[in-house]
C-alpha cells in the first residue's frame, strides 16, 4: 500500500472507514500505518505547510485540526541501506530518543509513536513508509524515553515504485488520541500530534542478482576461456527481476588454494543485462563477476565458478 496514493484517494464518508479500520496486507495483519499516515497528513494540512488535500480535510464528519503535542525526537539511528526484492516482506528497526512535556503520558493506551521514512520533501512526500505497529518506548527519565520501532515494506502489495529507489529521509511521529482513535465522529482538535522529519537518511534499493558461468570445463592451459553471466534487479512494478543494462561489472579470478579475488578486467552489461567476455586460462581456480552497486541497486558478486586447467 502506497501511503500517499491511498490517503489521497479517500474522501468524504470513506475517510472515516480508513480512519477506523487499519490497512491489511497479504498476510492478513492489520496495521497502525493508515492511522499514522492519515493523522500526520491532517496535521500537515492544518499547519499550512502541506499542499495536498487530506482525507480528514475532505470529511465533513470530522471537526477541528490536531493540536501540537509537546514531544520532540533526536538521536535517530537507521541503517545505511536496505535491499527490497519483489515479493518478500522486509522489516528493519529504527531507534530514537523521545523527549516530552510533563503533561504528556507516554504510557497511556491512547499514546502512539513510531518512525517513518519518506521520499521527497517532508511536507509533500511522494511516498511514505511506516511500521505495522507502533514503536515500544522505555522511559529513561520523567521526560525522556528510548524508542524502537520497525519500518515494514511489502513490495508485492505495491508499497514501492521503481522511481522510489535511492535516498529516503527518516522522521518520527507521536500521537495522543485522547479517546478519538475509534470514534465514529472524531474531534481532531482533541488529538495531539508531534511530527519531525530530517532525522536521518537511508537507501531503499532494488535487490540485485548476478550469475557467472565459465567454460569450457576443463580447459587446457593457455586456451581461451569464455565467461558469461547476467546482472538483474527487482522491478517493483511488475514484481519480477529484469536485466540491469549498461552497467560496469568486474571479471574476477581466485586461484585455487587462495582466498582473495583479483580483478582481471571490467566489462559492461548489454541492453538485457547479459555479460560475455573472454580471458586466458592459466591456473585452476574460480571465476566470477562482481558489481559495485549504485544508489538504487546494491552491490552483488556472483558465486565463483571453478574451472580445472589441464
Amino acid at each position: 500500500m502506497r501511503i500517499r496514493a491511498t490517503v489521497a484517494a479517500v474522501s468524504g464518508a470513506l475517510a472515516l472507514s480508513a480512519f477506523a479500520v487499519p490497512a491489511a496486507h497479504a498476510d492478513g495483519s492489520a496495521s497502525y500505518r493508515t492511522h499514522a499516515a492519515t493523522i500526520r497528513e491532517a496535521a500537515i494540512a492544518g499547519s499550512g505547510t502541506g499542499s495536498a488535500k487530506t482525507a480528514f480535510t475532505a470529511a465533513t464528519e470530522t471537526t477541528g485540526q490536531p493540536y501540537a503535542l509537546d514531544v520532540t525526537f533526536s538521536n535517530l539511528k537507521i541503517g545505511k541501506a536496505y535491499k527490497v526484492g519483489t515479493t518478500s516482506h522486509v522489516a528493519f528497526s529504527v531507534s530514537y530518543t523521545l523527549t516530552h512535556g510533563s503533561d504528556v503520558d507516554i504510557t497511556s493506551s491512547d499514546f502512539q509513536t513510531g518512525p517513518y521514512i519518506y521520499k521527497g520533501s517532508y511536507d509533500n512526500p511522494s511516498n511514505m513508509l511506516f511500521g505495522d505497529k507502533p514503536a515500544t518506548c522505555t522511559a529513561t527519565s520523567s521526560t525522556t524515553a528510548t524508542c524502537k520501532g520497525n519500518i515494514d515494506i511489502y513490495p508485492a502489495d505495491g508499497d514501492l515504485m521503481n522511481a522510489d529507489a535511492g535516498s529516503w529521509s527518516a522522521g518520527a511521529l507521536a500521537i495522543d488520541w485522547n479517546g478519538q482513535q475509534n470514534s465514529t465522529n472524531p474531534d481532531l482538535s482533541k488529538v495531539g500530534v508531534a511530527d519531525q522529519g530530517g532525522l536521518g537518511t537511508t537507501l531503499v534499493q532494488r535487490n540485485s542478482t548476478l550469475t557467472a558461468d565459465a567454460g569450457p570445463e576443463p580447459v587446457y592451459k593457455g586456451r581461451t576461456l569464455t565467461v558469461t553471466g547476467k546482472l538483474s534487479r527487482a522491478n517493483w512494478e511488475d514484481n519480477h527481476y529484469h536485466g540491469y543494462a549498461n552497467q560496469p561489472v568486474k571479471l574476477q579470478f581466485r586461484k585455487a588454494g587462495t582466498s582473495t579475488y583479483t580483478t582481471v578486467k571490467t566489462v559492461y552489461t548489454n541492453s538485457y543485462g547479459n555479460l560475455k567476455t573472454t580471458t586466458t586460462a592459466n591456473y585452476d581456480g574460480y571465476w566470477r563477476f562482481s558489481f559495485a552497486g549504485t544508489s538504487t541497486t546494491p552491490a552483488v558478486s556472483a558465486t565463483g565458478d571453478y574451472v580445472d586447467v589441464k
